[in-house]
């Protein structure tokens, strides 16, 4: 079986662990709401996204793109990626203060999303209870510099967690919370739901839970700049409570039950093939 196979990562990459932990998707939530913080990208999502609309799809689509750049071949990964940088291509984001309008692609804009996302799962996996050391936690984001590279973005990629950290004290001086991201948040916090789903199930107050989860692991900068929310002290302490009690949950699942589809072919896929190190992987 070709090498390819295992592709991007492979079960021996720090990726394969993050991204398969129960706490992956919270901290997809936390992404998404540090990404709203800078102007030029919210001003894309709300110029160029059906998340008004349909945020049930938006989401879905964003966790089947990373689903798939993570467990699928490597074919896989750059056919799903090469259809996202063709949309990408069509697409402008206008800067709400100067007007000056930026291509979707721009690699700044790409690298903020990459960045988010990174910091979002590590973050997460970590305050969940994920066991990781110093070293593999670079070891991740030096990773997930070939999703960069995948999606578009060359040069300028943090390759470590000291790295990520100066990346964020370089970029929040642009950063703020407005109108649509604070529309954004509102939608994922309370999104559109069937009458009895949302009155005769969990549902609701479940997925707010997670959203909480996600705002409450944002760095304390990040909530200070969402304005017209009150952070009350105390909030990541709960957050991480809440979710190391998720966690500890969905482990105690069998794992055909816990694990998602694209885990679960890319286990299947890899059985018995020689596992080979990290390094012997596709650049």
């Amino acid at each position: 079986m070709a090498i390819s196979d295992l592709g991007l990562y492979g079960p021996e990459s720090v990726t394969w662990r993050i991204h398969a932990d129960p706490s992956f998707a919270v901290g997809g939530l936390r992404a998404l709401l540090l990404q709203a913080l800078h102007p030029v990208a919210m001003a894309g999502v709300a110029a160029n996204s059906q998340y008004r609309d349909d945020p049930w799809t938006r989401l879905q689509r964003t966790a089947e793109y990373v689903a798939v750049t993570t467990f699928g071949t490597s074919a896989d990964a750059e056919d799903v990626a090469a259809r996202v940088r063709k949309l990408h291509r069509r697409l402008t984001a206008v800067d709400p203060d100067s007007g000056k309008v930026y291509p979707v692609d721009d690699p700044s804009l790409l690298r903020w999303v990459h960045c988010c996302e990174v910091d979002s799962f590590l973050y997460a996996a970590r305050r969940g209870g994920l066991r990781l050391s110093d070293a593999e936690a670079d070891r991740y984001v030096a990773e997930q510099v070939r999703q960069a590279r995948l999606i578009g973005v060359t040069d300028e990629v943090p390759r470590s967690a000291a790295d990520l950290a100066a990346y964020f004290d370089d970029v929040r001086p642009v950063l703020r919370a407005t109108g649509p991201a604070y529309e954004g948040l509102k939608l994922l916090s309370v999104p559109p739901m069937r009458w009895w789903v949302r009155w005769a199930t969990p549902a609701a107050p479940s997925w707010g839970a997670l959203v909480a989860m996600g705002f409450g692991l944002l760095p304390s900068w990040a909530k200070r700049l969402y304005t017209h929310l009150p952070v009350l002290p105390g909030t990541e302490l709960t957050a991480t409570a809440s979710l190391r009690a998720l966690r500890t949950a969905v482990l105690a699942l069998p794992a055909p039950v816990r694990e998602g589809p694209h885990l679960k072919a890319a286990r299947a896929r890899v059985a018995g093939v020689p596992v080979r190190r990290l390094e012997e992987l596709p650049a």
